[in-house]
């Protein structure tokens, strides 16, 4: 069992990661390769880069860094991540167990392009499947997502309503899903979600039409306001608070980098990490 799992790669994470490493803590550090960072083309306002560095080169450095200190960093999607005793780490490939957990997944944006989305969330748009499934017992519901993330929702809903289907939103499913032979699955493009007082239809764009009590949006990977809403953090404006020692309201969770809010450059999230790495070294250390 790791003492410590991070989640996320990115300066925030990866300085975490070094701290504690350093204190002889051990530690994983889980990434699913797909990085903010690493779209950006040019950084010219980060120390000790001349001439400035790529967002890529920048990226993979930090995580060869952590590696060269004989850090573990997997390459695994996280799929979900619950709290008993200890903390509870699904991904696609494994189960973990740990102690803390730093957050550090950056600000994802995982809302969906559609016309009415914004307008029935919470109306019959959800974002967490084990928050609202409940809801939605006996009814027909939609799932938006094409990746694992989206059939992990699926698992949390599966035994609850009536009927699920799966919309892709035009893209393909990434792998066999042969196990789920008797959900549907809709490949179409999705047009506007329609509805009164709350999600009743979804259009796509051939004009097509079905009836739905629900949607949960899925799309992508799971990122810090999804886990934040599972786990009970608080947030606003899925932006996950913390103090001043980037821990949040769950005991022994923390945050930091673009996932908290402020200004989201490099600097402050290698700060963030590590504050939030000290604040762990100290409690372990005091046998907390």
């Amino acid at each position: 069992m790791y003492r410590v799992i991070i989640i996320g790669a990115g300066p925030a994470g990866i300085t975490a990661g070094i701290y504690l490493k350093r204190a002889n803590i051990d530690t994983l550090i889980l990434e699913n390769g797909e990085s903010s960072l690493e779209k950006t083309d040019l950084i010219e306002n980060y120390y000790g880069f001349e001439n400035g560095i790529s967002g890529k080169a920048l990226y993979d450095a930090g995580i060869n860094q952590a590696k060269n200190l004989g850090i573990v960093v997997n390459r695994e999607e996280v799929l979900k991540i619950e709290k008993e005793h200890k903390f509870k780490v699904y991904t696609n490939k494994n189960t973990y167990e740990t102690e803390y957990i730093v957050l550090a997944t950056g600000a994802k944006k995982n809302k969906p392009n559609i016309e009415g989305i914004e307008e029935f969330e919470g109306k019959g748009i959800s974002y967490c499947a084990i928050c609202d499934s409940f809801f939605y017992r006996g009814k027909n519901v939609a799932i938006i997502g094409s990746g694992n993330y989206a059939f992990s929702e699926l698992e949390d809903l599966i035994n609850i309503v009536n009927k699920v289907t799966i919309l892709t939103n035009g893209k393909d499913i990434r792998e066999n899903r042969s196990a789920y032979n008797n959900i549907e699955i809709n490949t179409k493009p999705i047009k506007k979600v329609i509805g009164n007082q709350k999600v009743e239809k979804i259009v796509f764009t051939d004009d097509t039409k079905i009836d739905i009590d629900g949607i949960f949006i899925a799309e992508g990977v799971a990122g810090s306001a999804e886990f934040a809403k599972k786990l009970g953090i608080l947030t606003d404006k899925n932006r996950i608070i913390v103090d001043n020692n980037m821990k949040t309201n769950v005991e022994k969770l923390y945050s930091c980098g673009d996932c908290v809010g402020g200004i989201l450059q490099i600097a402050k999230a290698v700060d963030q990490g590590m504050i939030a790495a000290f604040d762990i070294i100290k409690n372990i250390r005091k046998g907390e």
